[in-house]
């Protein structure tokens, strides 16, 4: 068997499991409820993450943001329909369709930022993407991808499979892990959320006075992300 019918016969095994349904719903609850208060914020005129600082990294980008008025609103409005769509069962591929290049903006902003969201933005990503893999069937046709006739057999047609899919959710829970993990140890340094949260980790930091120097580049002098790093690791070789 083509490793594309595996993957169908897969896909449709798992189209056939009440408890990937479950799933599917639970991530689009969750995702919308992500842009629900955010949302909202926008539209009442309100800078989102208003306790995060202008000096920060990402408080740069959503002063200026939200000093783009009409703009701003829009955003907001946009975020709240593509709620909407994720939770009507009947507009959530359009909904996922049109969250996915948002969340993904998101995200990379997040890590471009060194923000401490990075890990639920992934998250948010990684749910998303389900939702599209989910609606694989529904999508395929628009893909660059030559599409074949594969045997296989309609999930719609038969009763839903009851089973617990203790791989599935095992490797769902593994990701999450991964992600926390992997982005603890993946900057040496971060501004926090606050100058109190950014000189707080300070004292566990491999060089404290170069990380104090760079916690007060960044909300003292505000400098950019990327001349508070030069700072940083200047201070580190010197003190070294």
């Amino acid at each position: 068997m083509r490793l594309s019918g595996r993957l169908t016969r897969v896909y449709d095994e798992a189209k056939g499991n009440k408890w990937f349904h479950y799933f599917a719903v639970f991530c689009r609850i969750m995702l919308a409820l992500g842009f629900i208060p955010s949302g909202f914020v926008k539209v009442n005129g309100e800078r989102f993450a208003s306790g995060l600082s202008n000096n920060h990294p990402l408080g740069h980008y959503l002063e200026a943001l939200h000093q783009t008025e009409y703009y701003y609103t829009f955003i907001g409005i946009s975020q709240l329909v593509i709620a909407l769509l994720l939770l009507i069962p009947r507009t959530a591929l359009l909904g996922a369709l049109l969250y996915f290049p948002i969340i993904l903006n998101i995200c990379i902003l997040a890590y471009a930022t060194r923000f401490e969201g990075t890990r639920i933005t992934t998250l948010m990503l990684l749910a998303n993407l389900y939702l599209l893999c989910w609606d694989y069937n529904r999508i395929k046709s628009i893909l660059p991808f030559k599409q074949r006739n594969e045997a296989g057999y309609s999930a719609s047609k038969k009763p839903l499979n009851t089973q617990f899919p203790f791989l599935f959710f095992g490797c769902v829970f593994a990701m999450i892990a991964a992600v926390i993990v992997i982005n603890q140890f993946l900057y040496d340094i971060r501004p926090g959320s606050s100058p109190m949260e950014c000189t707080n980790g300070c004292p566990g930091n491999s060089n404290p006075k170069a990380c104090e120097d760079f916690c007060d580049c960044i909300y003292n002098r505000g400098k950019p992300l990327h001349e508070c790093l030069v700072v940083y690791n200047k201070a580190k070789g010197t003190n070294q």
